[in-house]
């Protein structure tokens, strides 16, 4: 299947926003009404985030495992309407998280007594075929868990260093829990699965999202440190991040270690090659998040406090893509190329057929090469009005100068439409084969509601709508301009 064989709107919104159970959406009904909004309005794409199980701070580019799913997804209605859960009920004073953790167990409790033949052969299937990555991600959680949440790098040594014995005496000590991790994430992926079928049949495609580096505390970099950039005691050496760029006079420093990539390409990328091959299991397509760290990435020292003192470092390249192509063929992958892109970095995407990213937030800087430009955009790409990262449009329209409003409009025809909506419709008319809004942009939201400030570590993640909040006219001014711009599925 071609994906960008016809022209697409879509729609980012990560489940976490969606309305519903307390403390954050999940895959429950709220979820397929979604859906359903998404189909009456005419939008063939939904853009998530990534779903991974998530740190304190509930970032989705810092996930315990990069194959698991966030636990707090999982929708507790319909273990409660598979009878396997008496309530799906949490109180909103309480620590959420211990509470869902608790009605997941009363679940796994109530599946054990109730469930069919049919269901538990589900199960044991769904661990054999994923055992690649459940079983160390099962222990990871339920050892993690055990100790109070503190990093794999600081537990006792012999766990820490894997010392096989000492986790075969873990696993007999924490069985319980073990199997308790290995059905929540049967739950999820059937969830999701059951979900992504839903939208499919009604011409909505669900598009995902990899983070290109992966947490120091993670399931991964514990079972695998060979691949990464951390001595044997497990401490790091060298760090990721960006230079300065447009949101960050000093970089930023994300802290993920880098990859071993001499190590990753002598064993033919195999840990990659899972990643995706997981990711192709939940998506139809896939946005690679920082792009251009395949062609080179920011390396900074573990000591340094900020991203200032840091160093490109030539990354993969061609080597990489060229195995993922052998294996998978055609890829339904993104290139997230936004940042510090050099010729080299768009050679790479355009020698692999990537499609690219267009944010029209970017684009008015009174440049006419101004690659974000509308007149400068590629049909092989996905134009955006902002990203998660952004500020919503309405609120970044609210923040420039007279003068800036003044050249934007003057650019678009000397509009008088409203903004968002203007952005709106230059994103919808473009003629990238894929238009991507945010919900906060369809809704007409200001910066108050925007999900993410990059380099705040505080309060992200958490923003969520409300259906009140969705009016008739948004509905059938989204549903006018997907239909006069050739973009209904």
């Amino acid at each position: 299947m071609d994906l960008f064989a016809q022209r697409r709107a879509g729609v980012l919104l990560h489940p976490t926003s969606l309305p519903g159970s307390p403390g954050n959406g999940d895959l429950g009904p709220e979820a397929y009404r979604f859906v359903d909004f998404l189909a009456e309005c005419g939008v063939g794409l939904w853009q998530t985030l990534p779903l991974g199980p998530t740190h304190e701070d509930g970032s989705p580019y810092q996930c315990l495992s990069v194959h698991a799913g966030n636990f707090r997804l999982i929708s507790l209605q319909a273990l409660v309407e598979q009878g396997w859960l008496d309530s799906a009920g949490l109180d909103e004073s309480g620590d959420l998280g211990a509470q869902r953790r608790v009605r997941l167990a009363a679940a796994y409790n109530g599946f054990q007594r109730k469930a069919g033949d049919d269901e538990r052969r589900a199960l044991k299937r769904f661990a054999r075929d994923h055992a690649r990555w459940l079983d160390d991600f099962a222990l990871y959680q339920a050892l993690h868990y055990s100790h109070g949440g503190m990093p794999w790098y600081k537990w006792p040594a012999a766990i820490c260093q894997r010392d096989p014995d000492t986790l075969d005496v873990e696993r007999k000590r924490l069985a319980g829990a073990v199997s308790q991790a290995r059905f929540e994430q049967f739950l999820f992926y059937r969830q999701w699965k059951q979900l992504r079928q839903y939208a499919n049949d009604r011409g909505i495609l669900m598009f995902g999202d990899i983070p290109i580096f992966v947490a120091h505390d993670s399931a991964d970099v514990w079972a695998h440190r060979e691949w990464f950039s951390v001595d044997e005691q497990g401490h790091l050496q060298v760090v990721a991040g960006v230079p300065p760029d447009y949101f960050s006079a000093t970089g930023q420093r994300w802290g993920n270690p880098h990859y071993r990539w001499d190590e990753l390409k002598r064993d033919g990328f195999g840990w990659w090659l899972e990643r995706i091959r997981t990711q192709m299991e939940m998506f139809d397509l896939v946005r690679i998040d920082h792009f251009r760290g395949f062609e080179a990435f920011w390396e900074i020292d573990a000591s340094a406090a900020t991203a200032v003192e840091g160093r490109w470092v030539k990354g993969p390249g061609e080597s990489f893509f060229e195995v993922l192509k052998q294996v998978f063929g055609d890829l339904p992958l993104v290139a997230e190329d936004l940042g510090v892109i050099t010729p080299e970095v768009t050679a790479l995407r355009q020698a692999f057929g990537l499609p690219g990213m267009k944010i029209l937030q970017f684009a008015f800087d009174g440049s006419p090469d101004n690659p974000y430009l509308p007149h400068n955009h590629e049909e092989l790409g996905v134009v955006y009005t902002g990203t998660h990262d952004n500020n919503t449009t309405l609120g970044w329209y609210q923040e420039l100068s007279e003068h800036e409003r003044g050249a934007l409009r003057h650019y678009l025809g000397d509009s008088q439409e409203p903004m968002p909506a203007l952005l709106m419709r230059a994103a919808l008319a473009s003629v990238a084969r894929l238009a991507v809004i945010p919900l906060q942009d369809v809704l007409e939201l200001d910066g108050a509601h925007r999900m993410n400030v990059p380099g705040v570590t505080d309060d992200n993640w958490r923003w969520r709508f409300r259906w009140e909040q969705v009016q008739e006219h948004q509905k059938q001014r989204l549903q006018d301009w997907i239909t006069i711009y050739g973009r209904r599925p």
